[in-house]
């Protein structure tokens, strides 16, 4: 062997070592949301060593969690590593040197979430957002959220993660892959360092509006295809209520600002097809009762957990209709919703649609 070669593989071990050291450094984190996702992530994170607080909304579960170790009401079945700690306190959760702090929270919350951490959060703690949704009223993204709450504080201090990522899947560690965004590049380099494992990948990203959009708005049109599915329509329907379900996205993120490529990545495409598809998506769920016979009403009153689209729709529709962006399938999803419109006659009037080009 060449002493060239060798200085290569020295190279590369020197590499590996480098990166091991890094994804193996321990770090106080918190996890704001004990929901499915949030719980997910913070036991993802606990079991690369790192020491997580896990704020809790019901004071009775966090006592149970800690109790336990296990989250029974919203991700029963899970044994939660003994480096999450739960908190009820909200202050108490961000108060142990914590590096960063993980948004994990209906999005309708966030603003009440951020605007608490706010007076007490150090300007150095990252800011990561894994909530989905747009705002209701404002139609402002969690991004845009965070410079209205904080400020006086950098752009560089906050990034997102999103993209195709069932909780249950996560936690049985099957291969999956999502996007870490931020304007500054190594901001989400440290995201993809935080949370990568054998079975879960980081991608890089810094278009955090398109990223944010595709989180949000692929669930609009998981609860379409839903309510296709179940009022019989077959895989064709589904097929293309999803590409042009896309399309409606993409018309969204060019008003927006976001970048059509990244919609069409993971956390676009790739959000909507498992969303669209999965058994375990809450929005498509939702949507397929709907299509059924059901109220929405009677359908909320049976869910545990929430389905972010129900309040996305809203966000969505008024968006379209303040930018005036043709996007039928939204529209048709808002009023079979908040119209009480027949989800028979929705999609009858989208069949019904004039013809037109398909780009």
């Amino acid at each position: 062997m060449n002493n060239k070669r060798q200085g290569v593989i020295i190279q590369h071990i020197f590499l590996l070592y480098s990166m091991n050291s890094i994804l193996s450094e321990k770090k106080k984190l918190s996890v704001i949301g004990a929901g499915a996702w949030g719980t997910a992530l913070a036991n993802l994170l606990a079991k690369k060593n790192h020491q997580v607080n896990l704020w809790v909304y019901e004071k009775d579960l966090c006592r149970i969690i800690e109790e336990k170790r296990e989250n029974v009401r919203y991700f029963p079945g899970t044994k939660l590593s003994e480096n999450i700690t739960p908190f009820f306190d909200l202050e108490e959760a961000v108060s142990t040197s914590v590096s960063t702090v993980i948004i994990v929270v209906p999005s309708q919350h966030v603003r009440g979430i951020l605007k608490a951490l706010s007076s007490f959060l150090p300007e150095d703690v990252l800011i990561v957002s894994a909530s989905k949704g747009i705002e209701n009223g404002t139609l402002s993204t969690i991004s845009q959220i965070y410079r209205e709450e904080f400020s006086s504080r950098s752009s560089d201090a906050f990034a997102v993660i999103s993209g195709p990522s069932f909780a249950q899947e996560i936690s049985d560690e099957r291969p999956s892959a999502v996007v870490a965004a931020s304007i500054k590049r190594e901001t989400a380099k440290h995201l993809q360092e935080l949370f990568s494992t054998h079975y879960f990948r980081i991608f890089l990203s810094s278009d955090v509006i398109g990223v944010e959009l595709g989180g949000a708005l692929k669930n609009v049109i998981a609860i379409a295809a839903g309510i296709s599915d179940g009022l019989g329509n077959g895989y064709n329907s589904r097929a293309a209520l999803i590409t042009r379900g896309l399309a409606e996205m993409i018309r969204i993120g060019n008003v927006m600002g976001a970048k059509p490529q990244t919609l069409a990545g993971l956390s676009g495409m790739g959000d909507l097809i498992l969303t669209c598809t999965g058994e375990l998506s809450r929005n498509r769920t939702l949507g397929l009762h709907i299509g059924k016979g059901k109220s929405l009403k009677e359908i909320q009153k049976e869910m545990i957990t929430v389905a972010e689209g129900v309040a996305t729709v809203k966000s969505a529709h008024n968006l379209i209709e303040k930018h005036n962006i043709h996007a039928a399938i939204i529209k048709e999803t808002y009023c079979i919703l908040y119209e009480n419109k027949n989800p028979h006659q929705a999609m009858r009037d989208l069949m019904k649609l004039h013809p037109s080009e398909e780009f």
